[in-house]
């Protein structure tokens, strides 16, 4: 196994830019993952591949998290929703009425959280579109 040396870089290059453009490169270096503008100017003079801008890493893992438990959700509330509406089709005495009285309250609370988790997802989702 050959190890590379480090290529020495020694020939400068000069540029004159006006006070404008020097802000509007500045601002454009600001905005990839490059750490120094000479790697920055090296890489957009030559047509290298370089990363513009990049996601939050954790916040991609969050994202994926929170999909997962979505569908979850959403499967819990339509098995349950189903499962309701099997107890509203039967006609037995009153006991099944009162227990068709209590999931029916059951549900209404597990919509409204799954409705407020699923607006919250959203608006996370939103903001990391943005980011």
């Amino acid at each position: 196994m050959e190890i590379e040396k480090k290529q020495t870089r020694n020939h400068w290059l000069h540029l004159r830019l006006s006070e404008v453009e020097k802000i509007q490169i500045h601002k454009a270096f600001l905005k990839t993952t490059q750490r120094r503008m000479s790697d920055y100017g090296r890489k957009i003079l030559l047509g290298e591949p370089m990363i513009a801008s990049y996601r939050n890493a954790s916040m991609d893992e969050l994202m994926n998290e929170l999909i997962k438990l979505r569908k979850d959700l959403n499967g819990l509330a339509n098995n349950f929703n189903q499962t309701v509406h099997k107890l509203h089709t039967l006609d037995h005495e009153s006991s099944i009425q009162s227990l068709m009285n209590h999931y029916e309250i059951q549900r209404e609370r597990l919509f409204n959280k799954v409705e407020e988790m699923r607006l919250m997802m959203n608006k996370i989702g939103s903001e990391w579109l943005r980011s």
